[in-house]
């Protein structure tokens, strides 16, 4: 009995389980080529089974030392925020487009108060309340959740 004729175990199924993700992550094979191959990997029995998998695909690099970089590591850090210090620019990101929003509200409601002759209900107070809490929430109470927190 030679070695393509010997049972693959779970560990050896791994193993190649793990270089076809090495290979996916560089690119070198495409989703639905690696779900078809890591299925026949998993329904595996031998190791000729196993090696026929891998055969076509040259080493595979860990992804450390691979040309490509992970989604992750491209991402710009984010500074972490300290408490107390910068509220009031958290605040100001989204408190201007906001407050555009509702001044856009009012004036639609100005003009068809105009073109109605009398003054109608000022529905754009609905728009001031999740503006109001916002602000309260940002100020007062932590964030609102968008600070870094430590994982």
């Amino acid at each position: 009995m030679g070695r393509d004729d010997m049972r693959a175990g779970d560990g050896d199924r791994k193993a190649v389980a793990e270089q076809l993700k090495s290979a996916l992550d560089e690119g070198r094979l495409d989703l639905s080529e690696y779900d078809d191959r890591l299925q026949r990997t998993y329904a595996a029995k031998t190791y000729a089974d196993l090696d026929g998998l891998l055969s076509d695909l040259p080493g595979t690099v860990p992804v450390q030392h691979s040309q490509i970089q992970p989604a992750a590591a491209t991402a710009p850090a984010a500074t972490p925020v300290q408490p107390g210090h910068s509220t009031g620019r958290q605040i100001a990101q989204w408190v201007g487009p906001y407050a555009g929003v509702v001044l856009v509200c009012s004036l639609i409601w100005l003009i068809t108060s105009l073109s109605a002759g009398h003054l109608t209900y000022f529905w754009p107070v609905w728009m001031l309340i999740p503006l109001i809490l916002g602000v309260f929430g940002q100020a007062f109470g932590g964030g609102g959740g968008r600070r870094d927190r430590k994982r």
